[in-house]
């Protein structure tokens, strides 16, 4: 590796807390997939499922909800799709915009959230939350706080 004296390389105390943070969200990712595969849910759709259910009538504009997923509008189109293939969600014109559409959340959809919620939370509890004493949660989301808001605003205010 060529080594340029101006780059201000990671000390081996940050660069081990940024490969763990790696780590940890790489294996913790992984896992919650894995704990909703018995339902035929990916990350991504209990994601979409969790935006909707908590949206005005269950439903969100693509565009919007593109955005609050951090998907391209195109890879969001596809993963809908998917998702109203199996019930759901479906889309809805925007009476508004012509060229808008909604993502809604089906009865089934609302049913599947529904069951689903409880056993997202457990895995999220027992991979997570449930490994950290309640002043290191508070610790962890002071220090991670100004990560968010600094990449949020690099992304546009989301």
């Amino acid at each position: 590796m060529t080594t340029d004296s101006d780059t201000p390389w990671l000390t081996d105390q940050e660069q081990c807390a940024w490969r763990t943070h790696l780590d940890v969200s790489r294996l913790l990712m992984h896992q919650l997939e894995r704990d909703l595969q018995p339902f035929g849910l990916t990350n991504n759709d209990y994601e979409i499922l969790v935006n909707l259910s908590e949206a005005e009538d269950r439903r969100l504009r693509m565009s919007d909800l593109a955005a609050s997923t951090l998907q391209s509008k195109s890879r969001l189109s596809h993963q809908i799709t998917r998702m109203e293939n199996a019930g759901l969600v479906r889309r809805e014109s925007c009476e508004s915009d012509r060229r808008g559409l909604y993502a809604v959340l089906t009865d089934e959809g609302w049913d599947t959230m529904r069951r689903v919620a409880p056993h997202h939370v457990a895995s999220v509890r027992k991979h997570f939350i449930d490994l950290f004493a309640a002043e290191d949660l508070q610790a962890l989301r002071t220090s991670l706080a100004p990560v968010a808001a600094h990449l949020r605003k690099e992304r546009g205010g989301l």
